[in-house]
């Protein structure tokens, strides 16, 4: 099965090889191969698919032309199936990621290498897009309606079957006519690289080298982006997301006219067009063909997709799609498959109840609302009408109610039940509100008390004052 890639060696370097060792190739069909001898050594492919195979090699020789860290193509079989590469070593940008991270996230030298990473996507989109020719994409020309659909009903039909998630079929299939309507309307006359994540950025000698590009077409800016900043298992957090999206929207300016609101108009659709192909091939890979490595990436996909419907406004309406996406983010079964292990946010407020019960509309929108008007109410005693649950004097005073401390730790034990079983069915997200009378006293008190209480724990809390606006200045 090898030959040819032994000839291909023997035709470029002038020696013999020992035996091809199997490079592992993750979601695809190709063979990769090592080859080495007389110092040298090569990448090679076997693929029977000789249009894609055809497309990688054309692009590679255009992007060494313009001057792109992609691997120089060595030889090629004349039946087109099979050619030799460069190697570029054994560590990618996933790999470096994974020896690096740590409890505090991403050290300093891997958010230099992504930051690299991200200067160099514009030069490949634009600056060598502009000369390429898209005669060799495959299997289409462009990111286009029929692209998208074959991307979606990948989704529906590999991911949303197998994985059991009930949906309406007309219903979710107008919707995705909607969405790719929506998505079709930004500009799409750049290079789409198709596949720019983390295991497809090589590091070599500290330099990022670019690889597995044969699926590229015409097509928008903001896809690529989105596939690196949401690349699921790479688990970027999501402030440094944001850091990289304005760096890139800067970088890409440099190489051409980039209308900030129109392209973040747009960019949280190519998001979750980008988290949708990657789950089914996750369905395909994982539900279908049995690989549990895939299934460790679907609580990943679930929460980023939960940090877009939370954090963006998608202008179109798809009731159907959307339903979609809350049925698979209120999953607990979804949540807990593979090694993931997802931080949870306990999300604690006061209020009052004279202006209204607080609304939770993250996620599966699970928590409690406590009413704390039952207890000992500082706010009607004088010396307490300017004070809040958050000074000394108010808190000494319920501190010494024997009812308040009682009623206290009845509600955190609910509180630190929820916590431990939501944090291993890997939900991201915990509401408890405290309400009373004004949302000054009690209820910021109890709050407060609470977030003191998980953070010895460990979990992350993140505590507001909905009133605090309304209190009176001390």
């Amino acid at each position: 099965m090898s030959d040819p890639l032994k000839n291909l060696f023997r035709a470029r370097f002038g020696a013999e090889p020992g035996n091809p060792v199997p490079v592992r190739a993750d979601g695809s069909n190709r063979k990769i191969y090592r080859l080495s001898g007389a110092g040298a050594t090569a990448i090679g492919v076997l693929n029977e698919d000789a249009k894609e195979n055809r497309a990688f090699i054309e692009f590679s020789k255009h992007f060494r032309k313009e001057m792109l860290p992609v691997p120089e193509i060595y030889g090629e079989s004349p039946s087109g199936t099979a050619y030799l590469e460069e190697d570029l070593g054994d560590t990618t940008l996933f790999q470096f990621l994974g020896k690096r991270r740590g409890p505090a996230g991403f050290p300093e030298d891997v958010v230099a290498a992504y930051r690299e990473v991200v200067r160099w996507l514009p030069k490949i989109q634009i600056a060598a897009g502009r000369t390429l020719d898209y005669r060799w994409s495959y299997p289409r020309q462009g990111f286009d309606k029929q692209s998208m659909l074959w991307d979606l009903n990948y989704f529906k039909y590999y991911f949303l079957t197998l994985g059991g998630i009930p949906f309406h079929e007309e219903r979710l299939e107008e919707d995705f006519a909607v969405f790719t309507d929506h998505l079709l309307g930004a500009e799409r006359d750049f290079f789409l690289y198709r596949d720019f994540q983390s295991r497809n950025v090589m590091l070599k000698d500290g330099k990022p080298y670019f690889i597995d590009y044969q699926g590229g077409r015409r097509g928008a800016l903001q896809y690529d982006v989105a596939s690196l900043l949401y690349d699921a298992k790479a688990d970027v957090p999501f402030d440094l997301r944001d850091e990289l999206l304005a760096l890139y929207i800067r970088e890409a300016g440099k190489h051409a006219t980039v209308d900030r609101a129109e392209f973040l108009k747009f960019f949280p659709g190519f998001a979750l067009i980008r988290i949708m192909q990657a789950m089914g091939a996750y369905g395909l890979r994982g539900f279908h063909e049995k690989k549990p490595l895939f299934l460790q990436s679907i609580p990943y996909a679930i929460r980023n997709i939960e940090h877009i419907l939370l954090t963006s406004n998608l202008p179109v309406e798809a009731p159907e799609l959307m339903g979609v996406f809350k049925r698979l983010v209120g999953s607990s079964a979804l949540r807990q498959f593979g090694a993931a292990k997802l931080r949870l946010t306990v999300r604690i407020q006061s209020f009052s109840y004279k202006h209204g019960m607080p609304r939770d509309d993250r996620g599966h929108g699970g928590g409690y609302v406590l009413d704390c008007r039952c207890l000992p109410n500082p706010g009607r005693l004088i010396e307490f009408k300017s004070s809040s649950g958050l000074d000394a004097d108010v808190v000494a005073f319920l501190s010494k109610e024997e009812m308040v401390d009682r009623w206290a730790r009845s509600a955190f034990s609910l509180v630190d039940q929820a916590v431990e079983d939501y944090g291993s069915r890997n939900f991201t997200d915990l509401f408890v509100a405290f309400g009373c009378t004004a949302g000054q006293h009690r209820s910021v008190y109890l709050a407060e008390r609470l977030a003191n209480h998980l953070r010895d724990q460990g979990v992350h809390v993140v505590v507001t004052h909905r009133e605090k606006k309304n209190w009176p200045a001390q």
